[in-house]
């Protein structure tokens, strides 16, 4: 198993700053990039089927068709993607809308574009680790672009250690 980051962008330039931004974490998690939600849904379905799981999952708002808010608030029934973390990545949008996904997307941080790769890289990491220490998910693969202080405190207060 190997966990997976899906991105949901539709503008290429965009794509390529994510993608160059997340290289960090390219060697360690699967890095999947989306165009559109029925692209992220497809992608989503290849993650699993490989037997990965998606662990965080960065959005943009304005998309072709469905919004980002509303693809996230969708994941939060869909078994594969419900325990996965969630970043709304966009300039766009509204109050309400981000209120919708804090609510009802169990959105889990907001970056504002144009973002500062430097903060990128700390909140994926953190997200990551997040995920990691809630799934009980064995470190040890990860441990390199995780938040190491964070991940070992919790190994040593954790009854029995890791399990997948």
């Amino acid at each position: 198993m190997k966990l997976a980051i899906l991105v949901l962008e539709d503008e290429p330039p965009v794509r390529t700053a994510l993608a160059r931004d997340l290289a960090p974490f390219a060697k360690t998690f699967r890095i999947e990039i989306a165009e559109d939600v029925n692209d992220a849904y497809a992608v989503a379905g290849e993650i699993a089927a490989d037997g990965d799981v998606v662990a965080l999952i960065l959005s943009d708002h304005r998309l072709p068709g469905t919004t980002g808010v509303d693809f996230l608030v969708d994941t939060m029934s869909d078994p594969g993607l419900s325990r996965a973390r969630r970043v709304l990545v966009t300039g766009q949008a509204g109050h309400e809308d981000t209120i919708r996904a804090l609510n009802e997307g169990n959105l889990d941080h907001y970056i504002a574009k144009p973002w500062v790769a430097e903060d990128l890289v700390k909140i994926v990491r953190g997200e990551l680790t997040t995920f990691v220490v809630e799934n009980h998910v064995d470190p040890l693969p990860y441990l390199a672009v995780l938040d190491t202080q964070r991940v070992m405190t919790v190994l040593r207060h954790r009854p029995g250690g890791t399990s997948v």
